[in-house]
């Protein structure tokens, strides 16, 4: 006959049935409200001047050469704003206790306005242009989901 298991200095305890319980980091009811208002006005300012450079580089491509300059400032003006949302998506993952990945957009945005950066100076035009659309696109979709997917947050 064999004895029964020693044990293990643990005591099972029972785990109740019931709903499903959101763990506090995903539970947007707990991020503070300045912190989802941070990133909802940086990702709204970005997306502004995202649709900015579109407006001013189509104006260029017809001819209004001097609006280059413009473009140019443009570029850093995006660069810096999304470089702020980036440190708001931190405080909203790290003190905030929300999600991760709009930190993980935040840096692929700042990857990707930079190589953009990279682009026109070089005048590759025929990258420069299909990657200012999945710039455009990141950013209305970071900018829709602060003010949908954060509503409860900032209540």
């Amino acid at each position: 006959m064999s004895s029964p298991p020693a044990p293990t200095g643990r005591a099972r305890v029972p785990v109740p049935a019931g709903p499903a319980r959101v763990p506090a980091r995903t539970d947007p009811a707990r991020v503070p409200a300045w912190i989802v208002w941070s990133l909802r006005v940086t990702a709204t300012l970005h997306l502004v001047t995202v649709l900015g450079q579109a407006v001013i580089a189509g104006m260029f491509v017809t001819g209004k050469v001097d609006l280059l300059a413009h473009h140019n400032l443009g570029a850093m003006l995006t660069t810096a704003l999304v470089g702020l949302q980036l440190i708001a998506a931190i405080t909203l993952w790290r003190p905030g206790r929300g999600p991760l990945w709009p930190l993980g957009v935040s840096v692929l945005q700042l990857v990707l306005v930079n190589a953009q950066i990279v682009l026109g100076q070089e005048r590759m035009v025929a990258a420069h242009i299909p990657l200012a659309m999945i710039i455009f696109g990141l950013a209305v979709w970071m900018t829709a989901w602060t003010w949908r997917g954060q509503r409860r947050a900032a209540a």
